[in-house]
Parts: structure tokens; C-alpha cells; sequence
């Protein structure tokens, strides 16, 4: 991780670590967890809002006005609100993503949840995403939610991460596991 990288996840931590405790002591955690994925899909969805948490240019009080009036708009509990105030006032936005980031994985291991990348040739059915999910919740034992990406460079097979493990079942690392042995033959 980049120097730059590792000090915006540092401060995210900080303030999802604040946030995150504030709902559980309010037990409001499901909030919270809407909170994150609507405030998530905004970010994905306008070019506008991911410019005003990114710009260095916006002067403080706009990027503020502009972050309180999303808050607002969206009805974001006051905990979430008032901690984009907050970064918005330090010139922090652009932690944003990575604050999101971590309340996703707080929220996730108090519901004993863990998050599984799943890439694949092809895009898994609802079915096949969900026998994954109950194999390697048997083999984790947590309860696993799957989040896939489809790369067609993997040729057929799956590349799996939970956690800090990686399971890659793709043709493309056999062949090139094949492709290293014939190297070291001849």
C-alpha cells in the first residue's frame, strides 16, 4: 500500500471506528449499514459528488455546504451526518471511500459476516452464487456474502479471496503455472 493510501485508510478508521460505535450503542447498525450502501451508490452514480469529495480545488465552506446537502437529501442518520461535516471542515473527503470501506467490514463481523471476491469468466447465476456462498461458508464458518467481477482473461474457473486466502481454480493460472514448468524443462 502507497504511503498516501495507508495514511487516508488511518484517518477513515478513525472516524468509522467513531461512527461505527455510536450506531451499535444505539443499536442502529442496520442503519448505518443503508447509510453506507446508499451513500456508496451516490458516490458510484454521480461524477459531481466523487469530484467534490476528490478536488482539492472546492474551498472548505462549499465542499461542506455541498457534502451537508447530500447528507441531508439522503437522510442520513445523524452520527453519518454529522462525521461528513466533520471531514469536510478538515478537508478530509477524500477518505470518504475508504471510511465506507471499513464501516462495510465493522458491520459485516458483528453479524459474523465476511465478504468473499469472486472472479470468474463468466458471470455466475443466482444459483451458482449461491451454492459458492454455502460451501465456503461451511469452510469459513461465517456467513459469506459474495461480491463478483467477471474477467474473461481467466479463460474458465474461478478466483476466490476471503480473507487473507486465495483460491484460484482459473485455466489462465494452470496454464501459466504449465506454461513456467515447460520454461524450467527446457
Amino acid at each position: 500500500m502507497s504511503e498516501p493510501a495507508s495514511i487516508s485508510g488511518g484517518i477513515a478508521a478513525r472516524y468509522a471506528t467513531a461512527v461505527f460505535e455510536i450506531a451499535n450503542e444505539s443499536n442502529a447498525l442496520d442503519q448505518l449499514e443503508s447509510n453506507v450502501n446508499d451513500l456508496s451508490q451516490a458516490i458510484a452514480d454521480s461524477p459531481d459528488l466523487r469530484d467534490l469529495i476528490a478536488s482539492p480545488v472546492y474551498p472548505r465552506e462549499s465542499m461542506k455546504k455541498g457534502i451537508m446537502a447530500v447528507a441531508s437529501r439522503m437522510g442520513l442518520m445523524p452520527a453519518m451526518h454529522n462525521t461528513l461535516g466533520l471531514l469536510a471542515e478538515k478537508r478530509r473527503l477524500f477518505v470518504l471511500p475508504h471510511l465506507i470501506a471499513h464501516l462495510r467490514e465493522m458491520i459485516a463481523e458483528s453479524k459474523g459476516e465476511i465478504t468473499a471476491e469472486v472472479t470468474s469468466a463468466t458471470a455466475l447465476s443466482d444459483d451458482q452464487a449461491s451454492r459458492l456462498a454455502q460451501t465456503l461458508s461451511s469452510s469459513v464458518g461465517k456467513q459469506v456474502k459474495i461480491k463478483t467481477t467477471v474477467d474473461e482473461r481467466l479463460i474458465g474457473g474461478l478466483v476466490v479471496k476471503v480473507g487473507s486466502k486465495m483460491i484460484d481454480t482459473s485455466v489462465a493460472s494452470k496454464l501459466n503455472a504449465l506454461q513456467n514448468a515447460m520454461k524450467e524443462v527446457g
